[in-house]
């Protein structure tokens, strides 16, 4: 990367070490966390997304809509997620290519080839021409899928309960005064609920966090697989050779979580504080008694 790194064979002490962090593979792990904070930033509201879904098909009076909401969020929750972080990828990945082989691939010729799984070139995704950067977005993608529906259900369970802890009399009062399920739901329900929901949701978002690493076993290049590659012990066949130096890199990849949950939790702090205002909770009610 720098000129004076050109023979890291010459260097020694600090020069040494600025040229070895400095290196290429060094800048894709540090990329790396990046691509952790993103898949954060993506996961969390889609996973929100799938669980109020899940949630309001929980309350539906419709009876098959309501079979569908509960069988998603039992079905999942009653499953290890490793299973479905598995599982999820490579069902997509194989859906999507079968729909591709329909209209690219010549129909005479079989798709499952014994225990094979094989499609033409021309339906592979991503293609085997692509770029590297484009076969990087599909896993990152396909691993976001995963971790929304996974997580998705967990939020549909704190979102039902939180819905059903809302005080029926208030929804009663706002029936009575002639306002319809959906102005109900719009009006009192849901911004109501989230005062329930917040503790539940937190303690998710915390355990989604911990889950990123899982990122290595979907192929994705995190930082646990570049911790690993870059902390192993290399020979004088590479350009900078080292002992095994794992430890240290997995105990930055520690102070990286941590710091991510100490400050997770120092906002889900000030939220809680904001919503509890004025609210006839436990934590509204320690509140007005610390006001006066």
């Amino acid at each position: 990367m720098f000129a004076s790194c050109a023979d890291p064979k010459t260097l020694e002490g600090l020069a040494w070490l600025f040229c070895y962090l400095g290196s290429g593979k060094h800048v894709l792990f540090y990329l790396s966390f990046g691509t952790v904070l993103l898949l954060l930033a993506i996961t969390a509201p889609a996973a929100l997304l799938f669980g109020f879904g899940g949630a309001m098909a929980s309350r539906s009076r419709i009876a098959p809509v309501r079979w569908f909401g509960k069988t998603y969020t039992s079905m999942v929750r009653g499953v290890p997620d490793i299973i479905f972080f598995l599982f999820v990828p490579i069902a997509l990945d194989q859906g999507l290519e079968w729909l591709r082989a329909q209209a690219f691939c010549d129909p005479s010729v079989p798709i499952r080839q014994g225990n094979e799984f094989v499609v033409c070139a021309a339906a592979k995704l991503p293609l085997s021409t692509s770029p590297e950067w484009v076969h990087e977005i599909y896993g990152v993608a396909l691993a976001v899928i995963a971790f929304a529906i996974v997580f998705g259900a967990f939020a549909a369970n704190v979102l039902y309960g939180a819905m059903n802890a809302v005080p029926r009399a208030q929804i009663e009062t706002a029936e009575a005064y002639g306002m319809s399920q959906r102005q109900v739901n719009r009006r009192i329900l849901i911004p109501q609920m989230w005062t329930y929901a917040l503790p539940g949701l937190a303690n998710l978002w915390m355990i989604l966090i911990k889950a990123t690493p899982l990122l290595f076993v979907l192929g994705v290049e995190d930082i646990v697989y570049w911790a690993r590659e870059l902390g192993s012990a290399k020979t004088s066949a590479y350009s900078y050779p080292h002992p095994d130096w794992r430890l240290y890199y997995f105990l930055g990849i520690l102070v990286f979580y941590l710091l991510m949950t100490w400050g997770s939790e120092r906002i889900f702090d000030r939220i809680r504080a904001r919503l509890s205002a004025g609210q006839a909770t436990m934590a509204g009610e320690a509140m007005r008694k610390a006001a006066t």
